[in-house]
């Protein structure tokens, strides 16, 4: 998990599940900014942009047990053929959600989307903590080299973008994000405590803009995750952090399925950091995770996701 030393907390975890804070505001975050256009179902198929096609290298047979492939995100690794169906998996994946206020859908974050998904996580963190708005730029270099890293582990992690269209308008605009670890590969050297199982599937990193909040976005970034999760890795025991006194993100994954496995010793307190409750939840062998209703009202009046 990504991490930074601050005066005011000890470690910075890109685990969002935050609570609102009225003390300031980011101007920044409040910005509107036009996204995409939403494609024909005929264009899902290409919801990602890989920077190179997924043919092999001469020497080895696309037909091979287990062939070595050239990264197509150039990222210097090999690939199997296993590592290429998921990403090509991934790069399919395409969840919407007709919301009460607009329509949303999830995929899999672009490349040239990193720097507007970098934006949301940094002004994120520093409204989390009460932090003057002259952090942003440090906690956006931050956040991008570890945005960058963790990508180069895909298709064994992904980073979902939210975006959405409000009813009336003909533009998507990003919305939120999260960051799903499918299994070991992908997880994270220095995960945030209590240490979950590092082979078992990961939530993490979720966000929602500002201006979008207490619409359910976060409830349906949560479940596309778990949709995703089910048809990327064979492990059903899905973990996910919480800090203790996020009390609306809390009750959002209890509702959710989700059970505290371990807390953080109160002596966390020491190092300057929150503490995390470490929880757990079985996933069903599928998940329509489209068809999911909304979630409460209890949940859109206090949700920071």
């Amino acid at each position: 998990m990504f991490q930074v030393s601050m005066a005011a907390e000890a470690s910075l975890s890109i685990s969002l599940h935050l609570q609102p804070h009225h003390h300031h505001h980011l101007p920044a975050a409040t910005h509107r900014h036009p996204f995409l256009q939403f494609p024909n179902h005929k264009q899902h198929n290409n919801s990602i942009s890989l920077s190179a096609s997924h043919s092999p290298s001469p020497s080895p047979s696309p037909s091979s047990s287990s062939p070595s492939l050239l990264n197509p995100l150039q990222t210097g690794r090999f690939l199997t053929d296993d590592d290429l169906e998921k990403l090509e998996l991934l790069g399919n994946y395409s969840y919407h959600q007709q919301l009460e206020s607009g329509l949303l859908w999830v995929r899999a974050m672009r490349e040239e989307e990193m720097d507007l998904t970098v934006t949301l996580l940094s002004e994120s963190f520093a409204e989390s903590m009460m932090m003057a708005s002259g952090y942003v730029k440090l906690l956006e270099f931050l956040v991008k080299n570890y945005l960058i890293e963790r990508r180069e582990m895909m298709p064994h992690n992904a980073t979902l973008l939210g975006v959405y269209r409000e009813n009336g308008e003909e533009d998507f605009e990003l919305a939120g994000t999260v960051e799903l670890t499918f299994d070991g590969k992908g997880a994270n050297a220095n995960p945030p405590t209590p240490t979950p199982p590092k082979n078992s599937p990961y939530i993490c990193n979720m966000a929602v803009r500002k201006p979008l909040r207490r619409r359910g976005i976060g409830w349906h970034l949560l479940r596309a995750g778990e949709e995703l999760i089910t048809k990327m890795s064979s492990s059903r025991e899905v973990y996910l952090h919480c800090r203790i006194i996020d009390k609306g993100p809390f009750n959002m994954y209890t509702k959710a399925g989700y059970s505290v496995v371990q807390t953080d010793s109160i002596l966390t307190l020491l190092t300057l950091q929150r503490r995390r409750r470490l929880m757990r939840k079985e996933l069903p062998a599928s998940e329509d995770a489209s068809a999911v209703d909304a979630p409460p009202d209890d949940q859109l009046i206090d949700e920071r996701l």
